[in-house]
């Protein structure tokens, strides 16, 4: 199949649910070079927000009919149900398109690797789209720990819990690990994925998970450990019905001790309508974190501004200038092989060691 290449990365969404609506079409509408042309949905409500919100996008009711009309098409954003993923990622890859794929990246380590190496086979950018490394507390985090400030890293905690005590009745709370349904793929997705990036491979990895809500039959109460090959241990929380949440993170180190509450705010401002670009954008909108030292020191740290907008302007140069990738394909199956630990570990009640 031929492709025109135009002045701007025209870029097709697959899916118009959350993640196609809210992150990636806004995202890379405000991402200077990049175009959203086209959208994959067959939901009606959808089709109709859609049509409002790209008036001049092409609208498709499914894959088969987007693949078939790639000419003009450079980048492929996968944002449908996670099954579908991989297999999504595969067709475009072969089509000879750029892709990115939303969290999970696939619902199995393998697979995660067939996309990997046919990306590297063909020559084409493929990207994970795991916006959550440019949350504002995330990089406040980073730098705290690249300028030494805790000296050794020895427990790092990463808690993302909710309150949402009414179902949706969705996929991704009924579906199985197949279907990449239930919170170790959702939010688990991105908890792993910070820690890997911190502080290394997984050694050994135990999990918990529950079913809290009535009509749920994914787990929508989880908790990760991860000892790392480094020594540092990682505990993970992610829950659907949490009132009152505990310290999105806290690092404890030889030297000091860092806590910070909250969430951070580009996803709500996402929602609301707000775009990168406008005032107080990537602010964040909740309590700062504090350090305390040994000597009864406390200060406060101020979150740097949160940055979700970098990774679509990276794949713009990932794209066109042959610079690295925002976020490097290679490390999506390590990602999954910890949650694929995690579902092991609790089926089995014990402490995986990775590689057995």
């Amino acid at each position: 199949m031929s492709q025109k290449r135009s002045a701007s990365i025209e870029a097709a969404v697959i899916g118009y649910g959350l993640g196609g609506r809210v992150f990636h079409a806004p995202l890379i509408a405000s991402t200077a070079g990049m175009r959203v042309c086209a959208i994959v949905t067959r939901n009606a409500e959808r089709r109709s927000q859609a049509a409002r919100d790209f008036p001049d996008a092409k609208l498709f009711d499914d894959a088969d009919a987007l693949f078939a009309a790639l000419e003009d098409i450079e980048l492929v954003v996968v944002a449908s149900p996670n099954r579908t993923h991989a297999p999504y990622a595969l067709r475009a890859l072969e089509a000879g398109r750029h892709v990115v794929v939303d969290k999970p990246f696939a619902t199995n380590p393998a697979d995660a690797r067939r996309v990997q190496a046919e990306a590297a086979r063909r020559k084409l950018v493929v990207s994970p789209f795991q916006n959550r490394r440019w949350d504002g507390d995330f990089l406040t985090l980073r730098r705290l720990i690249d300028d030494g400030v805790f000296g050794e890293v020895r427990r790092f905690e990463s808690r993302f819990e909710r309150w949402r005590p009414n179902p949706r009745g969705d996929w991704r709370e009924s579906g199985d690990a197949a279907e990449g349904g239930g919170l170790l793929f959702d939010l688990g997705a991105h908890l792993v994925d910070q820690a890997l990036l911190l502080f290394g491979p997984a050694s050994t990895v135990y999990a918990e998970a529950d079913l809290r809500r009535d009509g749920v039959h994914a787990e929508d109460d989880a908790f990760v450990a991860i000892t790392h090959v480094s020594g540092v241990r990682s505990h993970l929380w992610m829950n659907a019905l949490v009132s009152q949440a505990g310290a999105r993170f806290r690092v404890v180190g030889r030297r000091a001790t860092y806590a910070k509450y909250g969430l951070d705010g580009q996803e709500d401002a996402l929602r609301a309508g707000k775009r990168p670009g406008d005032p107080e954008w990537g602010e964040d909108p909740s309590q700062w974190g504090q350090l305390a030292t040994g000597d009864d020191t406390m200060r406060v740290i101020r979150t740097e501004r949160g940055a979700y907008e970098r990774y679509y302007a990276q794949v713009a140069l990932a794209i066109r200038a042959g610079a690295l990738p925002p976020v490097d394909v290679a490390d999506a199956a390590p990602c999954l092989e910890v949650i694929e630990a995690a579902h092991r570990s609790v089926r089995e009640g014990l402490v995986v060691r990775m590689g057995d």
